[in-house]
């Protein structure tokens, strides 16, 4: 396989003989090193008697003209430079992307067109709702889709996305119990959520308690019963959980919590492996939070904002964010006027690029289409598991769902590392799977192939992942090394994550 794979400029480290600074990728110079002394890629002249400059147009106070070494290039040399950095990156639409737990999905091109209509890319977020009515129809739609999809009985897409998702249930989760004239402090997660989960939880104000999982891989009703008090209230659980395995006593923990007057909140960035197969909502769930930037292939991270609308049954409605959508007589409109509601919790009501995308595949592939993708998701992790069982071995028994968590010996073998393996699979042009993660496997890789991968592309990955092994035993400084074809071989990442450099400062 040739390697198709690059990175841009990244941080480097401090040292006394290096600077923090930006190295530019070999071959492709910096932005500013292009830079010419006059050269401009629009025309801001006026061209006719009367044309007001931008000073007079927004205030000479908010304009600039004192930014020294800013670059000057035309149109062309600025699109051809972004284009060859955008090519030197890893990305699910040029290469294999199977990173487990954040469902790197495949994003449909007419997907993109759709949402590029004049009439809905132009629209802007403050306009009245009466000239609004196509676009809030669309979002009503949307939510009594992923309500049917869910089993849930309403929708907000309000939240940004899945981590404020996640906060906006547990603060309906406060309110609710405040309501009700009780003051809960406790909320139950288990040891394989996400990371997100406790951070959510200190957020909306609650004390954190762990429940194990037993040697299979999923919690039991027991662990939950025996944690459950009136204090808590509520549970989160990931379903399928962590280690891509279903969680076969749901119905069991619900009703356990249910019991003691606590709420189960089933977080559903994994909702890859359920939809039109199975719903939350019959599985006891009283929130639901979706990531339409995961299984319902809108762009993701980087590559555009996400979405995470939130679920609830009967009981939550009242609590749904502002503001929330209704139909009068006049059609359409926002209602602001709900007592109950935890409020706002960002400006606008939603990423509604991100609604119309999402919207335009649930259309596309209906029901049974929708069911069709789970399936082959499901059917892509396992195949991929079975055929690198004899090197990579799960990390669990029970079946798994659209992901599957691998571990190996090549520590112990070789001295090689996860992290080592996955650096030398960017040498084959293959972006590497989540990497110790769930925390309680130890050296886990994460693998998450999505439904629209082939067999071919599947095999190629088992062929990679089985050479780098054999490299691992006989030439481990290969693998140690890893990745040799790309621009740039190793980093500081830690160091670039906490120093990271936002400016470019010219160099004396």
């Amino acid at each position: 396989m040739a390697s198709a794979g690059r990175i841009g400029p990244v941080a480097v480290p401090e040292t006394p003989s290096t600077p923090n600074r930006i190295e530019p990728v070999a071959g492709v110079p910096l932005i500013f090193e292009l830079s010419s002394e006059g050269r401009r890629a629009t025309d801001l002249s006026p061209r006719a008697a009367g044309e007001r400059r931008g000073a007079e147009i927004i205030g000479v106070e908010l304009c600039r003209d004192d930014l020294p070494g800013f670059p000057e290039l035309s149109e062309p040399q600025v699109l051809r430079h972004f284009l060859r950095l955008s090519q030197l990156n890893f990305a699910q639409a040029l290469q294999f992307y199977p990173l487990g737990s954040c469902t790197m999905k495949y994003n449909p091109v007419v997907n993109d067109e759709l949402a590029a209509l004049a009439g809905l890319a132009g629209l802007h977020p403050a306009t009245p709702a009466h000239l609004a009515q196509g676009a809030l129809e669309m979002i009503a739609r949307m939510e009594a889709a992923l309500a049917e999809i869910t089993g849930m009985d309403a929708v907000s897409l309000h939240p940004a996305a899945g981590a404020q998702g996640e906060l906006t249930g547990l603060l309906m989760v406060r309110a609710y119990h405040r309501k009700r004239g009780e003051v809960r402090h406790k909320v139950i997660i288990p040891d394989t959520s996400h990371g997100t989960n406790p951070a959510s939880c200190t957020l909306a104000g609650f004390e954190v308690i762990v429940a194990k999982s037993n040697r299979r891989g999923y919690l039991e009703a027991a662990e939950v019963r025996r944690l459950v008090s009136d204090d808590v209230a509520a549970m989160m659980v990931t379903n399928p959980n962590t280690l891509g395995i279903f969680e076969p006593e749901i119905q069991d923990i619900a009703a356990a919590l249910h019991d003691r007057g606590a709420m189960l909140y089933l977080d559903g960035a994994n909702m890859n492996a359920l939809f039109g197969v199975a719903k939350p909502g019959h599985m006891g769930a009283d929130i639901v939070q979706l990531n339409l930037h995961k299984s319902f292939s809108t762009p993701h991270g980087g590559g555009g904002p996400g979405a995470g609308p939130v679920a609830v049954k009967k009981h939550l409605e009242p609590f749904l964010p502002l503001p929330r959508l209704k139909h009068s007589g006049a059609g359409y409109e926002f209602d602001a006027e709900r007592p109950d509601s935890i409020g706002r919790m960002r400006s606008f009501h939603n990423n509604f690029g991100m609604i119309v995308r999402a919207y335009a595949y649930i259309l596309a592939l209906g029901g049974d289409g929708l069911g069709m993708a789970s399936r082959l998701a499901i059917l892509g992790a396992n195949y991929l598991r079975k055929r690198l069982q004899p090197h990579f071995p799960s990390a669990t028994g029970e079946p798994s769902m659209h992901e599957c968590v691998l571990s190996h010996d090549l520590e112990k073998r070789a001295g090689v590392s996860t992290l080592e393996i996955a650096k030398r699979l960017l040498d084959f042009g293959i972006h590497p799977p989540t990497i110790y993660f769930p925390l309680v496997v130890p050296g886990a890789l994460m693998i998450e192939p999505t439904e629209t991968e082939s067999k071919e592309i599947l095999d190629s990955f088992v062929d990679a992942m089985e050479r780098i092994y054999d490299e691992a035993l006989n030439d481990p400084e290969r693998v140690k090394s890893a990745p040799q074809t790309l621009p740039v071989s190793r980093v500081d990442e830690a160091g670039a994550a906490r120093r990271p450099i936002l400016r470019w400062e010219k160099k004396a």
